[in-house]
């Protein structure tokens, strides 16, 4: 077969941009590629993507779409017509788009992976998206041969929403990838560069609503003033600011908390990892996640976890991790205390996440994947 793989969610991983859907994109390409050497692959990058040697293969075929840095401009017009249109002459045994939106007007055979459908379980949590949330994805959804779900979660989510066959959809886990991108450059050590003590709290991930973090604030300074021997331990709040991400900030300033709650911003791969390595817990109050990297991440690196019990979180941590109802922050802020106060139960997760951790390989995921392009590409 000749299958195609839409790459443009793909970063620069060699200079430490290695995050969100591009994660996704990157390890399920370089692992399907590894994991297959009779089919033929074609990876699509746009303008952005400075060097492609890593994918170099025998059977892989490099191609930038054309005319890629005007679609700023165009974007309808470009992302569905023109690359459909630049598609069909490629001869395709299937195409598959791992983020986004499939091209509309292209007629052949689609594999589409979705990774959430928060927009769907709650609107308010992100800016107005009338076009995406009504027209591209469920178009996207019917125009696709076969839907990849990351979770189970998000499978029953398709059908919840959707009302999508079970046959037209296959759970494939994402992984963890804890290992650090050697770069050129040796750069200070994360910790020393933060300016970070010797214990703290960390969250990691994108402020905005459906993160909670709000409520991870308001526990934890109930957890301080229950012992305010933990104010030396500050909550490290790591990820860009994304939408009202005010609320986090006004409430920090609410609850006096600027000196004992940092933020550091975005980090790259290899610092989320340091950051991950060294906390004494990682907090991950989310609302609703598609799948949770971030919680596998810390669970391979053996960080004990304390994460919410809704969406696909129960279903990646499984007894791994302390799960809470996200709504609980009296439950969550004696859950961060028991962490501090208990040694013991921090290395029970720590040997229980690493080994549920393992369970999640890329490697797998990759076959699983390939699998997938057999089935529909060969009908």
């Amino acid at each position: 077969m000749r299958i195609g793989i839409d790459c443009r969610t793909i970063l620069n991983p060699s200079s430490g941009e290695f995050a969100g859907i591009g994660h996704y994109t990157y390890n399920i390409v370089k692992n399907v590629i590894a994991e297959d050497a009779n089919n033929e692959y074609v990876l699509y990058f746009d303008y952005r993507m400075r060097d492609v040697n890593e994918f170099k293969r025998d059977n892989v075929t490099v191609k930038f779409f054309p005319f890629s840095q005007y679609g700023k401009f165009l974007p309808f017009g470009y992302s569905h017509m023109l690359i459909s249109a630049y598609l069909l002459k490629e001869g395709l045994s299937v195409f598959h788009v791992p983020a986004g939106n499939v091209p509309f007007t292209y007629p052949k055979k689609i594999v589409y992976t979705v990774h959430d459908l928060a927009i769907y379980k709650n609107p308010g949590w992100f800016p107005s998206q009338i076009l995406s949330r009504h027209v591209m994805t469920p178009q996207s959804l019917r125009a696709a041969n076969h839907i990849i779900a990351v979770s189970k979660s998000t499978k029953k989510d398709l059908k919840d929403f959707f009302n999508i066959k079970e046959n037209k959809v296959t759970v494939i886990y994402e992984a963890a990838n804890v290992e650090k991108i050697p770069l050129k450059r040796r750069k200070m050590e994360t910790v020393e560069k933060f300016h970070l003590p010797k214990t703290y709290i960390l969250f990691v991930g994108t402020i905005e609503p459906r993160k909670n973090l709000v409520s991870l604030v308001r526990a934890y300074k109930q957890l301080l003033n229950r012992n305010a021997n933990f104010a030396d331990v500050p909550l490290v709040v790591a990820g860009h600011k994304g939408y009202q991400h005010e609320k986090f900030f006004a409430e920090v300033q609410e609850q006096g908390l600027q000196k004992q709650v940092r933020h550091l911003g975005y980090v790259t791969h290899n610092e989320k990892i340091d950051l991950l390595k060294h906390a004494a817990m990682f907090v991950f109050p989310s609302l609703y996640e598609g799948f949770g990297i971030p919680v596998l991440e810390s669970m391979a690196v053996g960080t004990p976890v304390i994460t919410s019990n809704v969406s696909s979180l129960p279903e990646i941590t499984d007894d791994s991790a302390i799960t809470v109802d996200p709504g609980d922050e009296q439950k969550l802020s004696q859950s961060m205390e028991l962490l501090l106060k208990n040694p013991k139960k921090c290395r029970t997760l720590s040997v229980r996440g690493i080994a549920q951790a393992k369970k999640f390989s890329w490697s797998a995921a990759a076959r699983e994947t390939i699998a997938v392009y057999h089935k529909i590409g060969k009908k």
